[in-house]
């Protein structure tokens, strides 16, 4: 094998079928022939027990000198651990954050999380994400450009957390995917806004209020039964909101509720005499079996009094 020069190249034929020439100094640099004469820098490696090859440059256009320095380069990142072809490959099919938006939806998003969330999850990325970076290729988003988005947001810091929690996700599928390399997602080392929860819990006069108003709607047939329910239930028990929208007459045992897919996981409620009066008063839908021990329990819930109001802020 000749060490490979603009003289040596020069002299190199066509033939039927294409052939390589590798240089006598650097292992895995050589010259490519087409049938055509093309000529065409590589350099050839091994990784993963695959062999991979990425082209320098065509002769002409490059001198056999500046092929011989790339050749280099590669083999001494190769040398490191890594593996240009498959970042060159990587840029080449790179899709969009947008892109990567829709596939993170529709591959994991609606088959792994709740509907509730694939909901926070699908406006994160259609009013925060898709405006700033869509246009973005996944390979291009650097730190920069994630700090920037979760900056600008700053004035609601929730929502630019929660926004941050979906690209990180995002950005780890995108290197399970092949989309990005291993280890080098954007948003690392991104920190994260201080939230400051708010909780007010309703006084009592403001239960009373309440009582007042699910009592005349409930008596005047203006409200549905059931949400009314739904209101004295979540006062009740401290439910969130969509485990007494899904509640079913299945998960109700004499002294608790058996929730079987929470945001924590399966989970028991106590069902004080209260909330169980009020599951008792709610009408039989046809085809819908009645909850265990249906009679009727000796306390009735009243919100409209004060006592009543008092009652059920303990629970």
């Amino acid at each position: 094998m000749p060490k490979l020069t603009k003289r040596s190249v020069d002299a190199l034929s066509a033939q039927a079928e294409s052939y390589f020439v590798w240089d006598s100094e650097i292992i895995g640099f050589g010259v490519r022939v087409m049938p055509s004469g093309t000529k065409t820098y590589q350099a050839q490696y091994r990784k993963g027990g695959r062999t991979r090859r990425i082209s320098l440059g065509r002769h002409g256009n490059i001198t056999a000198e500046q092929a011989r320095l790339k050749a280099r380069e590669v083999m001494g990142l190769v040398a490191k651990g890594e593996n240009p072809a498959e970042e060159i490959a990587q840029e080449r099919r790179a899709p969009t954050v947008a892109a990567l938006c829709d596939r993170f939806y529709n591959t994991h998003v609606k088959e792994r999380c709740k509907p509730s969330t694939a909901a926070e999850y699908r406006r994160a990325m259609d009013k925060f994400i898709k405006p700033a970076i869509g246009a973005f290729r996944v390979v291009d988003v650097e730190r920069k450009d994630i700090a920037e988005l979760h900056h600008k947001h700053r004035a609601i810091p929730y929502q630019a957390n929660r926004t941050l929690g979906v690209l990180s996700k995002m950005f780890n599928l995108a290197e399970v995917w092949g989309l990005r390399r291993d280890g080098s997602n954007p948003c690392r080392h991104v920190p994260k806004y201080r939230e400051h929860k708010h909780e007010r819990f309703l006084s009592q006069q403001e239960l009373q209020r309440l009582g007042q108003v699910l009592t005349e709607v409930e008596q005047d047939g203006s409200e549905s039964p059931f949400i009314v329910a739904a209101f004295r239930l979540l006062i009740l028990t401290g439910c969130r909101l969509g485990e007494i929208q899904t509640l079913k007459w299945d998960y109700i045992t004499p002294r608790h509720m058996a929730l079987p897919d929470t945001k924590t996981g399966a989970r028991r409620i106590p069902l004080p005499q209260a909330a169980r009066a009020v599951l008792d008063a709610l009408p039989r839908l046809d085809g819908k079996p009645a909850p265990p021990n249906p009679s009727a329990m000796a306390v009735q819930i009243s919100t409209s009094c004060p006592t009543a109001a008092t009652a059920t802020a303990s629970f």
